[in-house]
């Protein structure tokens, strides 16, 4: 009988609750560090760990594209994918064979697009003065755009030294939203090279946005790029218009290996459902951010103290 009048009670209660409490709440997000800004606004919707150093995997290769751009290299000059761009680090693949020949542009490109490892380590190898003078320069922009936190030491990602916050990559993001090139690269959904196949013949390779987001149409992005060593995890960073409104996206070492996609797409369900609702009067019922230098702050989840250097 005790058990009945429980049951009609939570029934009741349920019934009693206003009608949009649940999508009121903010999302329940996989990836350790997140924020999310309205760039009109020049605020933070949802801010999760945003001062966490950790490494950020391929998101470095935005870093690497700008450098390359700002040094006003030949995009038709060709390179050559050399032995010193293999990867010993991580051990990774590549259908780029040693000794294929590409033009920067196509580099560029591939390593925006397909997070192709041996072209972004061919983009710093040929610039002058050679990858130290490229990561000197990658250390170098980011300082000038206020990346306090954030630290470069090659032009792939694949060493996790390559460190950043989820609050400097937003600042990443900005910048590299300046770049036409960038924008346009980093959310086609695939480009087609000849590469030689050794036997004095060459054939067509055909390669895909690491992101898939870009190839949904209920998606409108403006740039993006993800990332993924075992000490990053896995990550996304993105620039989009949800219901008319700009935003960037930052999911960094999401568990997962489809958990920052669904991340993503609770952020859109979310901003679409509860920030332009008409019904909605408020961001989310959370405690104030702490977005240092970045953007000012409407609405957060808990912050813990792990960090991963």
């Amino acid at each position: 009988m005790r058990e009945t009048a429980i049951a009609v009670l939570a029934v009741l209660l349920l019934w009693a609750a206003p009608a949009g409490a649940e999508q009121d709440r903010p999302p329940r997000l996989a990836s350790s560090s997140v924020i999310v800004v309205d760039q009109q606004e020049g605020t933070a919707l949802f801010a999760k760990n945003t001062d966490t150093v950790t490494p950020i995997a391929s998101i470095t290769k935005l870093m690497t594209a700008m450098v390359v751009l700002d040094a006003r290299l030949p995009l038709e000059e060709p390179l050559f994918v050399d032995h010193e761009d293999m990867d010993f680090v991580k051990g990774t693949r590549s259908r780029l064979e040693v000794g294929t020949t590409l033009t920067r542009g196509e580099m560029l490109k591939l390593a925006l697009m397909a997070s192709e490892n041996r072209a972004a380590s061919a983009l710093g190898r040929n610039y002058p003065g050679g990858i130290g003078a490229f990561v000197e320069a990658m250390n170098r922009k980011a300082r000038d755009l206020g990346m306090r936190d954030t630290r470069f030491v090659d032009s792939t990602g694949l060493n996790p030294g390559n460190v950043s916050t989820a609050q400097d990559l937003v600042r990443l993001v900005e910048a590299g939203m300046r770049y036409p090139l960038i924008r346009s690269f980093s959310t086609s959904t695939s480009h087609v090279v000849e590469v030689d196949s050794g036997d004095s013949r060459s054939r067509l390779v055909a390669f895909n946005n690491s992101n898939g987001l870009v190839r949904r149409g209920d998606w409108d992005i403006g740039l993006s790029k993800t990332g993924y060593i075992a000490e990053a995890g896995r990550c996304l960073v993105m620039q989009a218009r949800i219901a008319a409104r700009p935003v960037i996206i930052v999911l960094l070492d999401s568990w997962g290996k489809l958990s920052r996609v669904a991340d993503a797409n609770r952020i859109k369900q979310w901003i679409e459902l509860e920030i332009t609702g008409a019904s909605s009067t408020r961001v989310a019922d959370a405690r104030p951010a702490r977005v240092q230098r970045t953007v000012k702050t409407r609405a957060t989840t808990s912050r813990s103290s792990r960090a991963r250097i």
